[in-house]
């Protein structure tokens, strides 16, 4: 039972590396806070009792010394295991890691970072290549409805329908990129407003599971293992989300994904993914019997403050989403580190 087992612990794997990258809040340096976020969260679960292993991380690794993909992690992973883990009661786990979602947004000191996870079983998660996915998030009365496949104009008559609301109250978040000039503009001569960001697409996407966000969907394309950790939540939420990998640089126009469409798909083909154009549900992208989701936020944001410090302690607030006990849970934490002066409630 992986939520009795090791569930309080995954929520200081993400408040650990919340606070550690909070430290370069607005510091100008976007790289120091993911690293700081990176050793915080991989030192914490290598202090669990079960045998993890990363499926979607900072990386291959020849190209990142920490969480990188097929990295194992765990007190169970260690050589001397017969010391810490009992063979009958070993967990072993599939766990997609963002340890600082957002960094840009917290180098300049901007809302909507967070520290992100999410475990199921053993071949729980999709192990979503380093590209980009579109995709498309709605609240839990549109799944089902709305679909990748439709026009961003017919997907918002769409949720004007299922939330009772009319076209122009809708809020539909998109990251503010180039080749998005055409969505963006759709969704304007729709009648809907549209919300820009920089980045974090996670935490936008999890507020369109939330009545009260103001935020309806989001829609566009981002990075893919991002893609996987939100559907985990959004699966376990009961709220719509479909990807679709996007394996040709003419479409992302940030020549970061590959050198050619045919050689990705050729990449694609050895990961055992025969067709690249498939879309997935929430249910096929974290497909696991069990799925588990933590984020504490490092900025504020939509759902959660971010790490706020005080003298001698931190205060963090952190979402944790399960299937296995069907809830979702805001955590608020007072850290103390040393003998504090004041301890911060408000």
């Amino acid at each position: 039972m992986i939520e009795s087992t090791i569930g309080l612990e995954i929520i200081e794997v993400v408040e650990q590396a919340a606070i550690a990258a909070a430290k370069w809040m607005g510091k100008g340096d976007k790289h120091m806070a993911d690293h700081a976020a990176v050793e915080a969260m991989r030192a914490r679960l290598n202090q669990i009792r079960m045998r993890g292993r990363i499926v979607i991380g900072e990386g291959e690794r020849d190209e990142a010394p920490m969480l990188y993909i097929g990295e194992e992690v765990g007190l169970c992973t260690r050589p001397d295991v017969a010391a810490h883990c009992n063979p009958e009661e070993l967990v072993e786990i599939d766990i997609a890691v963002d340890p600082c979602e957002g960094t840009n947004l917290v180098a300049y000191g901007q809302n909507g970072s967070m520290a992100v996870l999410a475990i199921s079983e053993k071949g729980g998660l999709f192990a979503a290549p380093d590209i980009y996915m579109k995709k498309l998030a709605a609240p839990p009365a549109a799944k089902g409805h709305v679909d990748i496949n439709k026009s961003a104009t017919e997907n918002l008559r769409i949720l004007s329908e299922c939330l009772g609301r009319s076209v122009e109250e809708l809020v539909v978040v998109v990251m503010d990129r180039p080749r998005h000039k055409e969505l963006i503009q759709e969704i304007r001569e729709a009648g809907a407003r549209v919300r820009l960001i920089s980045d974090g697409d996670v935490s936008a996407a999890l507020s369109c599971a939330f009545a009260g966000t103001n935020i309806h969907a989001l829609m566009g394309i981002g990075a893919a293992p991002e893609g996987v950790i939100t559907a985990a939540a959004m699966r376990c939420l009961g709220a719509h989300f479909q990807g679709q990998l996007v394996y040709d640089p003419e479409v992302v126009k940030t020549g970061l994904i590959g050198e050619s469409k045919e050689k990705n798909i050729a990449r694609l083909k050895e990961m055992g993914i025969e067709d690249p154009d498939k879309v997935y549900s929430a249910e096929e992208l974290a497909s696991g019997e069990t799925v588990f989701f933590a984020a504490c936020g490092i900025t504020p944001g939509t759902l959660m403050e971010g790490v706020r410090f005080f003298h001698g302690g931190a205060r963090t607030q952190t979402l944790v989403i399960s299937s296995q006990s069907k809830t979702a849970r805001f955590v608020d934490t007072i850290h103390l580190f040393d003998q504090p002066k004041v301890i911060q409630l408000r």
